[in-house]
């Protein structure tokens, strides 16, 4: 499945602010990082998987999803994601 396209909106050492641009069937592989993680969905609909536990978001949902967490999503209608991270992630510098 493909990638979604990245871009860094913003970023200081304790806080990245980042935009996440998906195309339906473009996946988000299952993954955990040291970094809390909010996420506001901008546009499309999507299928989030947190520790073993799916569910469906869409435009205008929200939530965090915590430090070292398992999780990863499946876009099912192309849109838009704004990710937060605290603390900053230099993996994407």
């Amino acid at each position: 499945m493909p990638d979604p396209v990245r871009t860094v909106l913003a970023h200081a050492p304790d806080l990245m602010v980042v935009r996440f641009a998906f195309n339906q069937g473009d996946a988000g592989a299952l993954h955990s990082h040291p970094h809390v993680q909010s996420t506001y969905v901008e546009s499309g609909r999507y299928r989030f998987t947190i520790d073993d536990r799916d569910f469906e978001i869409a435009r205008g949902d929200a939530f965090v999803i915590p430090s070292n967490a398992v999780h990863g999503c499946l876009c099912l209608e192309s849109g838009v994601l704004i990710d937060s991270f605290t603390p900053r992630r230099d993996d994407f510098l």
